[in-house]
């Protein structure tokens, strides 16, 4: 599932192509993808002018002069292909600027969603309203960490994948900034010390901001809007390397955490 650099790449990619623009035409080809679109997207999108786009976690955000929001989730494959030669089987929702731009929303699996939402009140709407602090913002502080970890017996890692404690975090991400803080991914949350959280912020931060430099990371069908693969994967220290060699000689390891693979070095991450 593309986390947030991947999400973030795709903003930054499409922003060059929709900031400013008119939206002359909006074509759904089918009526859902893990839900429906919204019965009136066509009618609320056609004609207006993005103002502006962001990002909320996992979510890209298209603001309108409408007041309204297009919100998309890219799921599991989903991925914007931007000027497409031509169309393509899984091409779900496709836009068409005013200048001639053409963006066409592909999901093969179509686990990605699209809504819309009032602008005005984005931050309460429903997936939105209970998360967390973005960890590149100044919300996320070792002190917000030890206050949500306070007590807690479950494992750091999954404590730091609660969407409610900080948003936009996923697997791979959080494998690798609990190596570079030598946090073990299995440590019962409530006793990990200030000391090491404020180790682990910093990490956090530095970790996506060198991902969405990168473009992000390739896995499975990922690829930024230009088309071009994200290239952070070939940065990964721990995840994907099981039996492989750390940077301090020892091996790296995998375990299964939730469902998820958890990789990390017990040498290396106390």
């Amino acid at each position: 599932m593309p986390e947030l650099p991947e999400v973030e790449t795709t903003v930054r990619g499409l922003a060059r192509y929709l900031e400013g623009e008119r939206i002359a035409r909006v074509t759904l080809n089918r009526a859902d993808l893990r839900r429906p679109f919204p019965p009136d997207l066509v009618q609320v999108m056609t004609g207006a002018r993005v103002t502006a786009m962001g990002r909320r976690a996992k979510y890209g955000l298209i603001h309108t002069d409408r007041d309204q929001t297009m919100v998309f989730h890219l799921g599991m494959s989903g991925r914007w292909r931007i000027e497409p030669e031509k169309p393509e089987k899984h091409d779900h929702l496709v836009i068409e600027t005013g200048s001639g731009h053409i963006l066409a929303l592909n999901d093969a699996r179509r686990f990605g969603s699209v809504d819309l939402a009032p602008t005005a009140t984005l931050d309460s709407w429903g997936p939105f309203a209970a998360l967390g602090p973005e960890p590149l913002g100044e919300g996320l502080t070792a002190a917000h960490l030890k206050t949500h970890f306070a007590g807690r017996i479950a494992p750091i890692k999954q404590m730091l994948l609660d969407q409610q404690v900080v948003a936009g975090l996923g697997n791979i991400y959080v494998c690798e900034a609990l190596f570079r803080s030598a946090i073990r991914p299995d440590k019962e949350a409530g006793r990990v010390t200030l000391p090491a959280l404020e180790k682990l912020v910093p990490a956090i931060r530095e970790v996506l901001s060198e991902s969405i430099a990168a473009g992000g990371s390739t896995i499975r069908d990922y690829a930024q809007p230009s088309g071009e693969l994200g290239y952070f994967a070939t940065s990964w220290q721990v995840y994907g390397r099981e039996g492989q060699p750390c940077l301090c000689g020892g091996t790296v390891r995998r375990f299964v955490q939730g469902g998820r693979s958890t990789f990390w070095c017990p040498k290396c991450q106390k």
